[in-house]
C-alpha cells in the first residue's frame, strides 16, 4: 500500500479562477464568488470530502502584459474582478471543523507587523486551522498602484522575504512566552507582563521594537505554503516551506523539482519527509469514460483564447499577443514567475510548445496536467503521479465549480478510501497536526523554531506594573 494522498481544493476570491471564460456555463456559480453562500457551500462540500484545506489564490494586480493593456482581462474576468481571499475565512471555519485553510498574502506590499496580527487573528478565529501561502507579487501592475515605478527585482524579493519570515517568527513564536496569558479574574492579572517580549528587530529592510498584539494562538506561526519554483525560490521553499505548491506539467519536471527541494532542505537542517508536495491538477470525471469525454468537449466550447493567454502572458511576464499561434515558445528570464517559462521550455526539453497549445493546455485549470476519464481512470492517475514522482497530494483546480468538486468528492474519495490511499476520517488537532502527526508548533529545526529558543530583549519587570 503506498503513501496517503493529501488533497487541497485550488480557488480564488474572483470569478473563473484558472478556466477562463468557462464563467459562463450554465452550471458554473463562480460569479456568485462575493457570495458568503458561495464559500460556505463550497467548504461543506470539502469538508465532506476529508479535503485536507482550501488553498486561496491571491494578486495585487491586474493582468496588463497580453497585447499591453488589461483588456482582455477585464472583458474575460480574468482573475478581475478579485476580492481579498482572507475576509472569506472565518464564514467557512464557522460551518465546517476540520477544514483548513491556506490563504495567499503577498509580503511585498504589506509591512510584517500588521500582518503577523493578522494571521494570528485568523488562527484564532479557525481554532488552528490557518495556513500561509507566502508569496511575493509578480505584477508591474501592483507596484504601481503601490507607488513603484516597477516591481522589485525577482531575487531581491527573496532577500526583503528572509527578513519578513525572521519578523514574523520573532513575532509569532518568541514574544509571548507560552504561560503569559493567565485570565486570573481573581487576581486581577490578566497577562504577566514580564512574560511579554519586545521583538527589538532591526534588520536592513525592517524596524520593529515592539510587541506583538496578539496573545499566542492556537499554531502560532500558521502553516506554511510556498509556491516559488525558480532557481532562488526553491532555496527559500527548503529553508521555510512546510507544504509546497507546484504547478508542473509533467512527471519529469515534478519528480525533479520534489528530489530537488527535499534535498536543499536536508543541507538547511530540516527533515526533507517533513515538506509536503502538492501538484496543480484538474479533473473532469464521470462514471464512465464517454461521459467525461462529452464533460471536456462541452467544457472546451466555453474557454477564453484571449482570457488564457492573458494569464499566461502575467504569469511570464512575456506578451503572448506578439506571437503567431503556431510559433514555438522560446525561454526568457524576467523578473515575473520564472517558474512559469521554465516548465514550459527548459524544464522538459521534450516537450515543444506553441503559443496556441500553452492557450489550450491553460485554458482549463492553469498550467498543471487535466485528466478526464472514468472513476478508476483518475484514480490509476492520481496514484501514477504519486508513485512517479514522490509528491504527496495535489491542489485540485476547478473546470466549473462547485461541479468538478462535488463529482470528484462523491466519485474519486470513495474510490481513494476503498485502495488505501486516502483517509476515511480526519485527525484530531490543528492543521499542523493533521497533516504533519507532531504537535501544533512548528519543530525546532525549523528557522522559526530556532528563534523560538532565542532570548530576547528583557521584558517588562513585574514591579514596573506595581
Amino acid at each position: 500500500m503506498g503513501k496517503e494522498i493529501r488533497l487541497n481544493a485550488f480557488d480564488m476570491n474572483c470569478v473563473g479562477h484558472q478556466s477562463p471564460g468557462l464563467w459562463r456555463h450554465p452550471k458554473d456559480r463562480s460569479a456568485t464568488y462575493k457570495d458568503l453562500e458561495y464559500w460556505s457551500e463550497l467548504a461543506l462540500i470539502l469538508e465532506k470530502g476529508k479535503f485536507d484545506g482550501l488553498f486561496i489564490a491571491d494578486v495585487l494586480g491586474v493582468y496588463d502584459v497580453y497585447h499591453g493593456t488589461a483588456e482582455h482581462a477585464i472583458r474575460n474576468a480574468t482573475q478581475i474582478p478579485l476580492n481579498d481571499p482572507l475576509l472569506v475565512v472565518p464564514a467557512m471555519a464557522l460551518v465546517t471543523e476540520h477544514l483548513g485553510f491556506g490563504v495567499t498574502c503577498s509580503l511585498t506590499y504589506e509591512h510584517p507587523y500588521p500582518f503577523a496580527r493578522r494571521m494570528s487573528t485568523l488562527d484564532h478565529l479557525t481554532k488552528g486551522r490557518a495556513g500561509w501561502n507566502i508569496v511575493s507579487s509578480y505584477l508591474d501592475s501592483a507596484a504601481r498602484n503601490f507607488g513603484m515605478k516597477q516591481q522589485i527585482k525577482h531575487d531581491d524579493r527573496y532577500a526583503v522575504a528572509d527578513e519578513y519570515m525572521e519578523v514574523c517568527y520573532k513575532l509569532w513564536e518568541a514574544s509571548w512566552e507560552d504561560n503569559a496569558v493567565q485570565r486570573d479574574a481573581h487576581s486581577g492579572v490578566f497577562t504577566e507582563p514580564e512574560k511579554v517580549h519586545p521583538i527589538e528587530h532591526y534588520g536592513e529592510y525592517f524596524q520593529v521594537p515592539g510587541y506583538h498584539l496578539c496573545e499566542p494562538s492556537p499554531q502560532r506561526t500558521p502553516v506554511l505554503y510556498q509556491a516559488g519554483a525558480s532557481r532562488r525560490g526553491k532555496d527559500f521553499a527548503a529553508r521555510h516551506a512546510e507544504c509546497v505548491f507546484v504547478a508542473a506539467p509533467s512527471k519529469t519536471i515534478l519528480k525533479n523539482y520534489v528530489r530537488d527541494i527535499r534535498r536543499r532542505a536536508a543541507g538547511f537542517g530540516r527533515d526533507p519527509s517533513q515538506l509536503l508536495f502538492f501538484n496543480l491538477f484538474t479533473v473532469i470525471v464521470a462514471p464512465t469514460e464517454a461521459e467525461a469525454k462529452r464533460k471536456h468537449a462541452d467544457y472546451r466550447q466555453y474557454v477564453s483564447y484571449d482570457g488564457a493567454l492573458s494569464l499566461v502572458s502575467g504569469w511570464t511576464g512575456i506578451d503572448f499577443g506578439q506571437y503567431r499561434r503556431d510559433q514555438r515558445l522560446e525561454y526568457i528570464e524576467n523578473d515575473a514567475v520564472q517558474s512559469a517559462t521554465e516548465s514550459l521550455t527548459i524544464s522538459d526539453p521534450s516537450r515543444i510548445w506553441t503559443i496556441e497549445e500553452v492557450a489550450n493546455w491553460v485554458g482549463i485549470g492553469g498550467l498543471g496536467p487535466l485528466v478526464v476519464g472514468s472513476t478508476e481512470q483518475v484514480a490509476d492517475a492520481l496514484e501514477e503521479w504519486i508513485e512517479d514522482t514522490d509528491v504527496d497530494g495535489f491542489n485540485l483546480a476547478y473546470a466549473l465549480t462547485p461541479d468538478s468538486f462535488s463529482d470528484f468528492v462523491d466519485l474519486v474519495v470513495p474510490e481513494l478510501q476503498r485502495r488505501g490511499r486516502y483517509k476515511r476520517e480526519y485527525r484530531p488537532g490543528t492543521l499542523r497536526e493533521k497533516l504533519f502527526h507532531h504537535g501544533p508548533k512548528l519543530p525546532e529545526q525549523h528557522p522559526a523554531g530556532i528563534i523560538r529558543k532565542q532570548p530576547l530583549a528583557p521584558a517588562i519587570p513585574a514591579c514596573a506594573t506595581s
